[in-house]
């Protein structure tokens, strides 16, 4: 057999013996997750043993690998590192699967209403309210075998950084075995692609994903019931902030002393910005429970500095620069509540007019709810109007809308 030949055969044989180990790490991969319960006791330092099992698996093939008799080692580590890439690409995907996205967690938001001026809102306190409603399907019960619970959220994204880190580990072992096969030259790795660029590129996909979800998770759904069911529901003055946070002092606690410092301050950031989202959606599409006055605009600037509080910590917190940005669209917006109403009426027919939004039979159309809030967006100013407590607000709604004083 001529030596091209011969050369061809190994190669086509060494590609058969790459698919089958790459096909048999797959395989692993499947069967290992699906017994996976991230469980946050497994190790000191909270991820998954099945993470370092892989890892593992993925060494020993780069050892039998570059132990081949075979001179050919530089010209098919492409086909083995690619393979290798997309087994970790999936194990990571599988990670992250079943977590949800932070759009699940969102509440659907409650038909617009107007207020009952001077009335007192009460409901006994077996009823409980009914505000938002969460698009979930998942079990959201925080118990120590929930899959989606904040301890073993915590080790899926410790999982995934510690995947990453493994990185420069694996590409100095590839290098190292490649200097020291006989075929190889001193210069052999450059160029060669040895990156695993697919697995990094869903890390940090995957490092995202599970931050926002576990954030939105821990806010709209882990503390439904304080966000809905008791902030600011029947008196402003008496349901404030306070139990709020005494509610995420232990879910920082866990966060804190559980991820990975890496990525901390990003899961916390998430956390922080959820945080945020919860508190405007409570003023702005709370539901008809809730009602504010001029005067209450005093207590939610004062709790919305609590809650910045909460995150800076007395400066052992996140960087007063990311709380700025976070927590500037609550800014924004706060300023609207200690306007006058006649004023936000004049201010909202002007934004109605400007946008070119044609009026019918001297009916304003509704302004469509973007979730854009801002105090240059008509649906703000308006669900604004729709939570005063004031004869103007709701006399201004019921003529221009017909809106109820009940859902």
């Amino acid at each position: 057999m001529p030596p091209y030949e011969a050369e061809n055969a190994i190669a086509n044989l060494v590609k058969v013996w790459i698919k089958e180990r790459v096909d048999r790490l797959k395989g692993w991969v499947d069967r290992n997750l699906k017994q996976e319960t991230w469980n946050p006791g497994a190790n000191r330092d909270n991820f998954a043993p099945s993470s370092v099992e892989m890892l593992r698996v993925i060494g020993e093939t780069l050892d039998a690998f570059f132990q081949l008799p075979i001179p050919m080692h530089p010209a098919l580590l492409p086909d083995l590192t690619v393979g290798l890439d997309r087994s970790l690409q999936l194990y990571v995907a599988k990670a992250k699967s079943g977590c949800g996205a932070r759009n699940s967690f969102m509440p659907q938001l409650p038909p617009l209403t107007r207020c009952e001026v001077g009335s007192k809102l009460l409901f006994k306190k077996k009823e409980k309210p009914q505000n938002l409603q969460v698009r979930v399907s998942q079990n959201g019960a925080s118990n120590g075998n929930d899959p989606l619970g904040l301890p073993q959220l915590c080790v899926r994204l410790n999982t995934l950084q510690y995947i990453r880190g493994e990185f420069e580990n694996l590409e100095k072992k590839i290098k190292t075995s490649l200097r020291n096969v006989e075929s190889a030259q001193a210069d052999i790795t450059d160029g060669l692609n040895i990156k695993f660029e697919l697995c990094q590129a869903a890390c940090q996909e995957g490092i995202q994903q599970i931050c926002e979800t576990t954030a939105y998770k821990v806010m709209f759904y882990d503390l439904g019931h304080v966000l809905w069911d008791t902030l600011y529901v029947g008196d402003t003055a008496s349901n404030r902030v306070e139990v709020l946070l005494r509610e995420l002092d232990p879910v920082l606690e866990t966060v804190s002393s559980m991820v990975h410092n890496k990525v901390r301050n990003r899961a916390i950031t998430a956390l922080m910005k959820a945080t945020f989202d919860g508190f405007l959606l409570v003023l702005l599409a709370g539901g008809p429970l809730r009602t504010f006055t001029r005067q209450d605009s005093q207590i939610i600037e004062d709790d919305f500095r609590a809650l910045r509080d909460l995150y800076l910590a007395d400066g052992d917190g996140l960087p007063e620069e990311l709380v700025d940005k976070a927590s500037s669209q609550v800014k924004n917006v706060l300023p609207l509540f200690r306007a006058d109403s006649e004023s936000l009426i004049e201010r909202f027919k002007r934004m109605m007019v400007e946008s070119n939004r044609p009026a019918s039979k001297n009916r304003l159309p509704l302004p469509p709810t973007t979730g854009h809030w801002s105090p240059n967006e008509p649906n703000t100013v308006l669900r604004v109007l729709c939570y005063r407590n004031d004869e103007t607000a709701t006399k201004f709604l019921k003529k221009t809308y017909n809106l109820p004083k009940k859902i």
